[in-house]
């Protein structure tokens, strides 16, 4: 089973058991979302109009982790680390599987020190089997270790929820797309236009030429038969040339003179 595959059942059971909890009961539902080894979306659980109605209650702290592990970073964490709860092994985890994504989003090439810091890792040798173990391993993302140049070399990321603010931009995008591929759809279409009715041209003149030969070889034909049928007649004329030939393979008999 593909890695989208995975994600889109996960996320449907998540959201089918948060629909069908509300308030505190919610806590078990958030915790095993965001510990879940496979699940890197929360958005539609988000959605769940029984999750937003903990904004501005006493359980909004469930909503707040919900943001957190949808938008947010390790960083985000350690800076908020005393209004949320603390994080279990699973979603710390997890929650530094998420900040690389986050960081592959707008650099194709992260230097080690930035990934040490943004992950709160000690040294290259965990770093790096942090990113090959839990990242690579885990199909998130793709790509080289440059242990010369201490870099990741990011060749592919999945992508993370979107944030709120990113949705403008993205509808922009989107719309763009659209009108160049409208003019890109009308430029075929006129280009198909084009090669049938030049299809349609190649075919005439094709046909004109045929017609063109097929007179020529009738009028060559025509001559033939004209030129053979003189010769017939020449050949064919009585006391012609056939009689002369035959008068002269005969011998002639001479006359003696008469001597008086």
């Amino acid at each position: 089973m593909d890695i989208e595959q995975k994600q889109e059942e996960l996320i449907d059971h998540f959201v089918k058991q948060a629909s069908s909890l509300s308030g505190s009961a919610l806590a078990s539902v958030v915790a095993e979302a965001t510990s879940h080894h496979s699940l890197f979306a929360f958005s539609e659980i988000l959605a769940v109009p029984n999750v937003i109605q903990l904004e501005g209650t006493e359980n909004s702290v469930y909503l707040d982790v919900l943001r957190l592990f949808a938008h947010g970073t390790w960083s985000d964490y350690k800076s908020n680390a005393s209004r949320l709860p603390q994080l279990a092994p699973d979603q710390a985890l997890k929650l530094r599987q998420l900040t690389v994504l986050t960081l592959a989003e707008t650099n194709k090439v992260l230097p080690y020190d930035q990934l040490m810091q943004e992950l709160d890792v000690a040294n290259v040798r965990e770093l790096e089997d942090f990113l090959i173990n839990e990242c690579m391993y885990a199909g998130i993302v793709r790509g080289k270790l440059d242990q010369l140049r201490k870099c990741f070399e990011v060749q592919f990321a999945a992508g993370r929820d979107p944030r709120p603010e990113q949705l403008g931009s993205m509808i922009q995008t989107l719309s763009n797309w659209l009108v160049t591929s409208d003019n890109l759809l009308i430029s075929i279409q006129e280009k198909m236009s084009w090669a049938d009715k030049m299809t349609e041209l190649n075919k005439q003149h094709k046909m004109e030429i045929e017609d063109k030969v097929d007179e020529v070889k009738r009028s060559y034909s025509l001559k033939a038969d004209s030129d053979f049928r003189g010769h017939e007649e020449i050949y064919s004329e009585s006391g012609g040339v056939m009689d002369y030939d035959e008068d002269r393979s005969q011998p002639k008999r001479r006359r003696h003179p008469i001597h008086r």
